[in-house]
């Protein structure tokens, strides 16, 4: 267990980091979703997909009502609590994993948090809904703060990335977010060019400068595509690579739609990197 990162507690579950990579299941309730699977707000499917995840091993549920891809149709804050409180509510009662809400608005956090759900996943690293972070800091939930690129570009990419994700950091801290409560993301896919989605695997251990935990999600996404040349439900393989590479450059999180075949590549992946072996119960 890394004495730096020390532990973060999510509901009744305690994560100690750098002793296991953990597998975050993906749960779309959009009816737009890049990947396929979106479920469209269908509670029952949705719970049937989140307990058999959870059967294959999976860490935390991750629930999302806002298709995150960059030609997506934008939907408010009502359509998105309308997709996810329902699902959020049945998933409480039926699974003992932490479930997370995959939203950057405050509003559909708070709420969220008060269904049952226990973690915040938001992509635009609290800079998009200036309310964000607070309603994190009163929640006292862990949050994953993603670096969303749109809409900016950088020089010298992954220490421009470094800094970027720092002053996420800050405004969590400032906020009165725990830093025991902050989570990492290097947001593959958003904004950023294939080379670099392949730049932050490769030099993913280089984040570790933040003494924070590290979520990679590159699960079936664009930059697959592009360096296999194949569409989106034949990258089981390419996203296999980038998952084992990143638990060897230290992932502690990685977010993945094909949970049962992923939990297989992270556990054989921590055999090797962290000496790490896994029980029947485990």
């Amino acid at each position: 267990m890394s004495l730096v990162m020390g532990v973060t507690r999510c509901d009744d579950t305690t994560f100690e980091w750098g002793l296991k990579t953990y597998v975050m299941g993906i749960v779309n309730v959009t009816s737009d979703s890049f990947s396929g699977d979106g479920l469209d707000g269908n509670v029952a499917a949705s719970v049937e997909q989140a307990k058999r995840f959870v059967k294959y091993g999976a860490d935390i549920i991750d629930v999302g009502g806002e298709s995150t891809r960059p030609d997506s149709t934008p939907i408010n804050a009502d359509e998105e609590l309308g997709r996810v409180i329902s699902v959020i509510e049945a998933l409480s009662k039926e699974i003992d994993v932490p479930i997370s809400i995959d939203t950057y608005r405050a509003e559909v956090a708070e709420k969220m948090i008060e269904a049952g759900a226990h973690m915040i996943n938001d992509v635009w690293g609290l800079k998009k809904d200036p309310d964000m972070a607070k309603v994190a800091a009163g929640c006292n939930v862990p949050v994953v703060i993603t670096q969303n690129q749109r809409g900016s570009s950088y020089q010298n990419f992954i220490p421009d990335l470094i800094t970027d994700l720092q002053k996420s950091i800050d405004m969590a801290q400032g906020a009165g977010i725990k830093w025991e409560n902050i989570i990492l993301d290097p947001g593959v896919g958003f904004g950023k060019t294939v080379e670099q989605n392949l730049e932050i695997v490769r030099r993913l251990a280089e984040l570790k400068v933040l003494n924070r935990p590290i979520l990679l999600g590159t699960s079936r996404k664009s930059f697959i595509g592009y360096a296999l040349d194949l569409p989106v439900e034949q990258r089981l393989e390419g996203t296999a690579a980038t998952v084992a590479l990143a638990v060897a450059n230290g992932a502690d999180i990685v977010r993945v739609h094909d949970v049962k075949e992923m939990v297989r590549v992270v556990r054989m992946s921590d055999a090797v990197a962290r000496l790490r072996f896994y029980q029947a119960d485990d």
